[in-house]
């Protein structure tokens, strides 16, 4: 027997818009749509009303727009949504990366009536993401009410000799844009190391997201290119459709398997980076869904790197960190808002 819907309430203020993405979702018998907004206020109210199991949410709309939409129903109702935005590229773009540092879980490209030759790959995605993205267990996120709460007290780390470290690779998935930011926004333009970082998101968001944490960085992120040499003070971010591995201080890209799920794979990341760092790698693993990175921290945790995952409190899916820890790869469990510091602790930047 098939079992109950998911149940969706898709935001946006154009019409034609909403009528699309309604289509493509309820071709899927396993999910309806229960309600439309075409503006924030809309869909505050309607999520309070309604309580759907998730919400597509546009970013530009009239009265209210999707950034103060998510801030309110993550704050007082919480509520996986998925950001379905046409800003994928140019300045756009950064503002649909704020609706994700505010709570949302994923962003990806809108489907409009031009995409024809792509139309049937993207309705195909966003149906596949709204019924991962529905199970998501969110939390709470105070930042939409007034007065936020305190920042958690840090806790000691312990510290690396100096010069031990030679690179920083970073995993992360579902909530991984924010739980970046995070982590890079505090680390100094001259960080020793460089930052190497597989990321699953949409394809096209990729230089999107460049952009946006470089505007907030104090060290240089860029897309890494194929072939070219890491510099210390620079993040390189992998590209989407393409696996990254790291051949002593070189880049490349290499083709992901026919069964590959995940990709880019924080597994073959952190793998390459043991095979070629050993020790001197730190590894990072971030929030996300799946296992995808935990079996590559357990690759480098053999290897005597430091390795780091976040915990749970802080994490938006606590699949990929949870995974690592399980398998016994990870020397720290850290809450988001620590990891930048035990990064600078162990380069003693």
């Amino acid at each position: 027997m098939a079992g109950t819907p998911i149940r969706v309430l898709v935001v946006d203020d154009s019409i034609v818009a909403r009528e699309m993405l309604a289509q493509i979702l309820q071709s899927d018998p396993g999910i309806e749509v229960v309600g439309v907004a075409s503006n924030g206020e809309e869909a505050v109210d309607a999520v309070a009303r309604l309580k759907p199991d998730l919400v597509t949410m546009d970013i530009h709309m009239p009265k209210m727009d999707g950034i103060t939409a998510v801030e309110h129903i993550m704050a007082y109702t919480p509520t996986p949504i998925l950001v379905v935005s046409s800003s994928v590229h140019g300045e756009g773009v950064g503002r649909a990366f704020d609706a994700l540092s505010a709570g949302a879980l994923e962003v990806m490209k809108k489907p409009e009536p031009r995409d024809w030759a792509e139309l049937d790959r993207i309705a195909g995605e966003l149906i596949r993401k709204v019924k991962l993205l529905s199970r998501v267990k969110v939390i709470t996120h105070i930042r939409g009410r007034r007065g936020a709460g305190r920042a958690a007290a840090a806790v000691p780390v312990p510290q690396r000799e100096p010069g031990a470290a030679s690179l920083v690779a970073i995993g992360s998935s579902t909530g991984g844009p924010s739980a970046l930011l995070s982590v890079l926004a505090p680390l100094p333009a001259d960080f020793p190391v460089p930052v190497v970082i597989a990321q699953h998101i949409a394809d096209g968001f990729i230089p999107g997201l460049v952009s946006w944490l470089d505007a907030a960085c104090k060290m240089t992120v860029r897309a890494a290119q194929d072939g070219e040499t890491v510099l210390p003070g620079n993040v390189y971010l992998a590209p989407t459709g393409r696996n990254l591995v790291v051949d002593a201080m070189t880049l490349r890209f290499k083709k992901p398997g026919e069964r590959q799920l995940y990709i880019p794979s924080a597994d073959t990341l952190f793998e390459s980076v043991a095979k070629t760092h050993g020790a001197s790698a730190i590894g990072v693993l971030l929030t996300g869904m799946g296992d995808d990175g935990a079996r590559g921290l357990k690759a480098l945790y053999e290897t005597g790197a430091l390795t780091i995952a976040q915990d749970e409190a802080t994490s938006t899916v606590f699949g990929m960190p949870k995974a690592a820890i399980d398998m016994g790869a990870a020397r720290k469990v850290l809450p988001v808002n620590q990891i930048a510091d035990a990064l600078k602790a162990a380069v003693k930047a």
